[in-house]
Parts: structure tokens; sequence; C-alpha cells
């Protein structure tokens, strides 16, 4: 089994914005309180974040996750795809600037589920 929940973030209505800190101590606190330590991992859908703000806060998770008993990674469909269909833009002559942003895209998620992703990588 692989739990896909969204991580805890604000609502597009709250005007005050979350940290990433913020958002991975509370959906720590959340999966703490309610994910069995049997199952084995958690991949976060982006819930409608940008793709970097993705990764941040899945860094940020995998930051603070600590003895976490759960993998913690991604299953990014918007956030992962985002930056791949605009630099292809639907035209062929695109494809490998479409293919190189999927493939930094994937990279930096991979760094952000081992909490080591920074900004300065992008």
């Amino acid at each position: 089994m692989v739990l896909k929940p969204s991580m805890i973030t604000p609502g597009d209505a709250c005007p005050q914005r979350a940290t990433s800190a913020e958002i991975a101590e509370k959906t720590l606190a959340c999966l703490r309180a309610s994910v069995p330590e049997a199952v084995p991992g958690v991949a976060f859908l982006s819930g409608g974040q940008g793709d970097v703000e993705a990764t941040e806060n899945l860094n940020a998770i995998n930051a603070a996750a600590g003895n976490a008993p759960w993998a913690l990674t991604f299953s990014f469909g918007r956030a992962l795809q985002a930056g791949a269909l605009q630099a292809w833009a639907g035209k062929r002559e695109n494809i490998p600037a479409a293919q190189a942003e999927l493939l930094k895209r994937a990279r930096m998620n991979a760094k952000a589920s081992l909490g080591e992703w920074t900004a300065d990588m992008e």
C-alpha cells in the first residue's frame, strides 16, 4: 500500500501563506497521528502547488521527518508536468526542451525525497 495524500497547506483564499517548515510540521503531525507505521510509503500529490513550491515543501517534510517510519516521496501530476508542458507548447521542435524540463523536475523531486534539495539547484 502507498498512501497518496496532499500536503497540509493553506487554502487559496487564506491571506497568510505558510512557510515550507510550517507545512512540513503540520503534514508530519497529521501523518504521525493517523498513518500506521506499517504503511511503507507516502507519495504526496501536488494539490495545486506550483512545481518549485511542491518540491520545496517535499524537501522540508523530508528534512524534518527524522525517524519517520515511511518513505516520503512524490506522486505529483501537475507540479511534475507543468514546466515540461510549457516548454513543449505543442510544438514538435520543442520536444527536447520539454524532455529536459521533465527530467530536471524529476531530479529535483528525487533530491527533495531525500531532504537534499536546495533552491540553488533550480
